[in-house]
């Protein structure tokens, strides 16, 4: 079996492996509880200005977030190792596609939390601070951020524990409003089937944008990978099962909500699904109800999410792509302390800016969240084409055309939900993502200035096809191996269903990356578990 390495790696700087603590049912929850916090329970209102015609969109998006989680599903058998997009990027592309992604991510995250956290205010306010006076809904919105990130702070053991609580409690009312609540429909509440005055092609398209929002987190197993019990087994059901669940609570309430709230009053709702289930069952103690579910729902949902901040860039920093402040675990139970603090005083820092500069809070974060989002999606799904496009000569007819035609959709859906996103947001997400490249620059002058330096001496093995090495490469046969034991290659062509692992060799003369051994044989190399933390152990 596979376990996680525990013990400081002298190669990265003495930044120890993570601790394996999630297994199946922890992923999962994972995954579901990432990508449904607050924001189905607030994006009710904010599609409500488009009318129903949001509903297509919402199933348009769900095909698209399918595919997406097919395309994770299957990479996590290419790649075992944390970092979700931020690896697969650089496995593909190389270090600065690897870095982009892992920065564009990173905003996403922090920026999403700070989303999640406005909509859960909107549900805390039923009980207190009814009057919305701003200076009161800002504390409660730091309180919703820096809970799950004291929560955080006590190890990922416990983290995955609080995700499973979470995750049965806010399933609840929204199986009571995808059941049940279908059958208090009334067609009058729906309004115009297209209330925003664009085409219908343009609604569904800036509608869609909104809705992709609720499908950010499918990629969540991925990205903690490397504290996953048994990776190559877990994380693709985890991502693909978490998905299917989601998309149908998604699209069975949401249409429940649309057709018992008028759509006058669901446009100025803070609280859509509980005004919903106080108009099917009356009086307010049943709204009561799904507004703690809801409270839930956003703390869990901000405890994954505040994991996923600390993962990505604690990945990159490994490879010396983020500050290495972020690749430091404290403490017996592993902690990526730094991440979880720096990611969460960002998000509390957008959070009151928001509240103090946005009319629309919600939307505007929303928005910035999913252009920043699907820039890793894309990288993802158009490396799993690279991949496939190079090994087409390995797979079967049947085996190729499918996956490269679950991979183009997947493609294609991020283009279109970039074009959907609008002018305004591609703009400031572009400029937040460009922000990305004096830190880049200033990375790379670090590792160059080190006097213990990372570039690998000229005579490095280097592969047919020129494919950079990753962390995560072992000698080949005939060098040292690590004492644990034989390097374990990435999955075959056989054991994934028809899809081969990259060779992953190093270059001459090119930089070698933290946690990596450089063989003085030429040809390939063959892709060991040291780097990603897993170690064969009999």
């Amino acid at each position: 079996m596979f376990r996680t390495s525990r013990g400081p790696n002298p190669e990265d700087g003495g930044a120890s492996q993570p601790t394996a603590a999630l297994g199946l049912p922890a992923a999962s929850a994972l995954v579901i509880g990432s990508i449904i916090g607050t924001g189905v329970f607030a994006l009710p209102s904010a599609l409500a200005p488009y009318g129903p015609i949001a509903i297509i969109a919402f199933v348009v998006v769900t095909l698209g977030a399918l595919a997406l989680a097919l395309t994770f599903g299957a990479l996590s058998k290419r790649v075992r190792a944390s970092g979700g997009p931020y690896v697969y990027a650089r496995e593909a592309f190389g270090e600065f596609a690897g870095f982009l992604n892992a920065w564009s991510y990173w905003i996403t995250a922090w920026a999403g939390n700070a989303a999640i956290a406005v909509a859960w205010v909107g549900y805390v306010e039923v009980f207190v601070n009814t009057g919305h006076r701003t200076a009161w809904s800002v504390v409660i919105a730091l309180v919703g951020l820096w809970l799950p990130a004291a929560v955080n702070l006590t190890g990922a053991r416990n983290t995955g524990a609080f995700q499973v609580v979470t995750t049965v409690l806010k399933f609840v009312p929204l199986v009571f409003m995808a059941t049940v609540g279908l059958l208090f429909i009334d067609s009058g509440n729906f309004g115009a089937f297209n209330a925003s005055g664009q085409s219908a092609t343009g609604a569904i398209s800036a509608a869609g944008a909104i809705a992709l929002f609720s499908y950010l987190g499918l990629e969540a197993a991925s990205v903690v990978a490397g504290r996953v019990r048994d990776p190559e087994r877990n994380v693709p059901r985890a991502t693909v099962y978490g998905t299917l669940v989601c998309a149908v609570i998604y699209i069975l309430g949401t249409l429940a909500v649309f057709g018992t709230v008028s759509h006058a009053d669901l446009g100025s709702s803070t609280a859509p699904f509980t005004d919903a289930a106080n108009n099917i069952l009356g009086g307010s103690w049943a709204g009561d109800a799904v507004a703690v579910a809801a409270i839930v729902s956003g703390i869990g949902a901000l405890n994954g999410w505040t994991m996923l901040c600390a993962e990505m860039p604690y990945a990159a920093a490994r490879d010396g792509l983020f500050p290495r402040s972020f690749a430091r675990l404290r403490g017996e139970r592993d902690v990526p302390v730094f991440g979880i603090l720096a990611s969460t005083v960002l998000a509390s820092l957008i959070t009151v800016f928001s509240y103090t500069s946005f009319e629309d809070v919600f939307t505007k974060i929303v928005l910035l969240s999913v252009l920043t989002a699907v820039i890793p999606y894309l990288f993802s799904a158009a490396a799993q084409l690279y991949w496939l496009v190079r090994d087409r000569g390995r797979l079967s007819r049947r085996a190729l055309v499918r996956d490269v035609t679950v991979a183009g959709l997947a493609m294609a859906f991020s283009y279109w939900s970039i074009q959907g996103s609008g002018y305004q947001t591609v703009y400031y997400g572009l400029f937040v993502l460009l922000l990305g490249l004096p830190v880049y620059v200033w990375l790379k002058r670090d590792a160059t200035a080190s006097p213990t330096g990372t570039a690998a001496m000229a005579g490095t093995a280097v592969s047919p096809t020129g494919t950079p090495a990753v962390a995560g490469t072992a000698p080949v046969a005939g060098t040292a191996a690590p004492a644990a034991g034989p390097a374990t290659g990435t999955r075959d062509a056989a054991a994934t269903g028809g899809e081969r692992a990259p060779e992953t060799t190093a270059p001459t003369g090119k930089r070698r990356l933290p946690g990596s051994r450089t063989g003085r044989r030429g040809g390939p190399r063959e892709t060991g578990s040291r780097g990603t933390g897993l170690r064969h152990h009999d």
